[in-house]
């Protein structure tokens, strides 16, 4: 099996405020503080995040220390926990120094004050450590203006440090955007072949896309997959095709000889990927004249298909920008496939969504057919193909898109796939429908001139990709 190198760790910076002047002035108020800044530690610890706390930084020459250490920690995002009144001037320069985005948690520690309780302490230097403690959104404004005059971007979440799902769960939201976007930018992605002549819209400009997500775009030759594959051996080819009647329904029709054809290249891939340590692959290839080039690109469906499946995504007609789609959303768990829209059922108000070449068998609704081709529509050679539908339920498109004026945007809509008749052609094939409707669907969607595929994947996480995109300070478009 294919195996991709892993990145390090998502790491986490994390910090509290406060004012040094208030801790000999009233007892227990750091202490206290300090008990908050650790229960939020104890929140962002979640698996696969290493979290950077540094503490309370109560003094500017603690702050400009805490810049360098986030520097050196290589943190890739920092929560400032506002634990009572600070100085700015104890916050901008940690932010300055570390350059990486900063979000700002506005918690208070409980509901509300016990007013009853407090008016009734009696010692208004108690009663004013108390207020202290629950001064969390004091030093937000000021903390705000500060970062919007140094034109540093901020985000907010307010809420409570316990009994407070909501709050959480968008914390959780930003630490997984931030995940995605760790992962992006570490993120191999191989390019092999060429472009399906003609589809002017999915051309892609590759350095644009290292700038806009980072990752490392390996070019690798059809050629030596061809090279791969001649070197498979017999029972390499019997294993794998055993496998491909564990991971899919192989239809009676198949033949033999194409089942062990595209064996052979499957392996040959897995192979390919290991050796580059790929963590995604655009691929488009005719081989015209060049029979084991063209053996190799007509027998890769299946073999893609069971990549895509286990995390290395992979799209057809060399659709850069829509397996950087696929990739965003594998990682995120909602799978990821590649997919288009051909036809609309006015009847039922709904979308036919589908694609020829690799599907995501990890999402379909039930277990993925395999069918015998006797033409590729529009390509060279004949072969197995996959057909399946993604499974019913939410479900979410991604598709991203490069601008008029140079840049990327991320272009995404939510709906649902519902049962009902596909087209069992041997191509993946979905019917979805969507809140506004498939015709307000289909002009919205088009309006923003995103290329003809998109991403299809399972669930609605559209906060999480708009997080994503603040995080990557690109523009995210909601559709629906």
């Amino acid at each position: 099996m294919a195996t991709q190198t892993q990145p390090p760790s998502l790491r986490i910076g994390l910090f509290g405020i406060g004012l040094d002047t208030y801790w000999p002035q009233f007892a227990g108020l750091k202490e206290r503080l300090e008990g908050y800044l650790q229960r939020v530690a104890q929140k962002l610890a979640l698996p696969g995040v290493e979290v950077v706390n540094l503490g309370l930084v109560d003094t500017p020459e603690k702050a400009f220390a805490a810049g360098h250490q986030f520097r050196q920690a290589d943190v890739d995002l920092i929560f400032l926990h506002v634990t009572t009144y600070a100085l700015s001037s104890t916050v901008l320069p940690v932010v300055r120094r570390a350059k990486v985005p900063v979000i700002i948690l506005n918690l208070s520690p409980e509901a509300a004050i016990d007013y009853e309780w407090f008016n009734k302490l009696g010692d208004r230097t108690k009663m004013t450590g108390e207020w202290l403690a629950h001064c969390a959104a004091c030093p937000v404004p000021e903390i705000a203006n500060v970062f919007n005059r140094a034109r540093i971007p901020f985000h907010q979440i307010t809420g409570m440090l316990e009994n407070d799902p909501a709050c959480w769960r968008e914390v959780g939201e930003w630490v997984e955007a931030a995940r995605v976007a760790h992962a992006m930018e570490h993120n191999r992605m191989g390019v092999m072949g060429h472009y399906y002549g003609g589809m002017l819209d999915i051309y892609s400009d590759l350095t644009q896309q290292c700038a806009g997500f980072g990752g490392h775009v390996e070019i690798v030759e059809v050629d030596e997959l061809a090279a791969l594959r001649a070197e498979v051996s017999d029972a390499d080819i019997r294993a794998r095709v055993a496998h491909f009647g564990e991971a899919f329904d192989v239809q009676p029709d198949c033949p033999q000889a194409e089942l062990e054809r595209a064996a052979r290249t499957s392996v040959a891939l897995d192979r390919l990927v290991e050796r580059h340590r790929l963590g995604s692959l655009a691929y488009y290839y005719m081989g015209t004249g060049s029979p084991a080039n063209e053996d190799a690109i007509s027998s890769i469906i299946l073999g893609t298909s069971l990549l895509t499946a286990r995390g290395v995504p992979v799209a057809g007609e060399m659709e850069i920008k829509n397996v950087q789609a696929m990739r965003i959303m594998d990682i995120f768990g909602a799978g990821g496939s590649f997919t288009e829209y051909y036809a609309m059922d006015y009847r039922d108000d709904v979308v036919l969504m589908g694609h020829d070449g690799p599907g995501h068998i990890a999402i379909a609704q039930g277990k993925t057919k395999v069918r015998p081709l006797k033409v590729y529509h529009g390509k060279v050679g004949r072969g197995l193909s996959v057909e399946m539908s993604v499974k019913h339920g939410p479900v979410m498109l991604l598709s991203v898109v490069q601008t008029d004026d140079g840049r990327l945007k991320l272009l995404v809509a939510e709906g649902e796939s519902v049962p009902g008749p596909i087209l069992e052609i041997g191509n993946t094939n979905s019917r979805y429908r969507f809140s506004i409707g498939a015709r307000k669907f289909v002009e919205s969607w088009n309006v923003h001139g995103p290329a003809h595929h998109c991403a299809v994947g399972v669930g609605h996480i559209a906060g999480k990709i708009e997080k994503l995109g603040k995080l990557l300070q690109m523009e995210v478009v909601k559709v629906c």
